[in-house]
C-alpha cells in the first residue's frame, strides 16, 4: 500500500470522526437518545478517561496524562507506518485505523479536554460503553491486528535442522 494511501485513510478517519463528534455535539442535548433500531441509539456523552470511561472521574489531571500518552502513541504509529513496506499492506491498513483513531481522540482532549462520544449499542437493558468513529476506527484495527499476528503465515519455511552424516 503506497504511503499516499496510508496517510489518506488517517485523514479520512480524522475528518469523518470530526465531522460526526461536532454534529453529534451541536444537534443533541447531553445523554438524549435518539433510537436508530432496537440496538442502536445516537446519544451524546463526554469521555473525561480513557476507553469504556476508565479514570472518568479523577479531577482532570487524568486529561493531560491521556493526552500525552495518545500524542506519544500517535507518533510512533506514524512513523511506523512511513517504514513498512508497499507489501505490508493489511498491517498498514490496521495502523492507519488505529491511528487515525488515536489523532481523532486526541484533537478532542487537546480542543475540549474530554471525548465526544455519541454512538450507544444496548441489548434489552444492557448497555455498552458509548463509542465514537474514533474508537470503533481503533478497535477494527486492533481486531484486524491480532488477526494478523495469530493468523498470518511467516514467510520462513519451517525451521531447518542440520542432517546427520553416516
Amino acid at each position: 500500500m503506497p504511503h499516499l494511501l496510508r496517510y489518506s485513510i488517517v485523514v479520512v478517519i480524522v475528518i469523518l470522526d470530526q465531522i460526526t463528534k461536532i454534529w453529534a455535539d451541536k444537534s443533541l442535548e447531553m445523554y438524549q437518545q435518539f433510537p436508530v433500531t432496537s440496538f442502536f441509539n445516537i446519544t451524546r456523552a463526554y469521555n473525561y478517561g480513557a476507553a469504556f470511561s476508565f479514570l472518568d472521574n479523577e479531577g482532570g489531571w487524568q486529561r493531560w496524562f491521556f493526552t500525552a500518552i495518545s500524542l506519544v502513541v500517535s507518533i510512533v504509529l506514524c512513523v511506523w507506518l512511513f517504514r513498512m513496506t508497499r507489501a505490508e499492506r493489511w498491517l498498514s491498513l490496521s495502523i492507519a485505523l488505529i491511528l487515525g483513531g488515536a489523532v481523532g481522540n486526541l484533537i478532542d482532549r487537546l480542543w475540549y479536554g474530554y471525548v465526544v462520544d455519541f454512538i450507544q449499542v444496548y441489548w434489552g437493558n444492557s448497555y455498552f460503553p458509548s463509542f465514537n468513529v474514533a474508537d470503533a476506527a481503533i478497535s477494527c484495527g486492533a481486531v484486524l491486528l491480532l488477526g494478523l499476528t495469530l493468523f498470518e503465515k511467516n514467510d520462513e519455511t519451517t525451521e531447518k535442522t542440520p542432517t546427520d552424516k553416516p
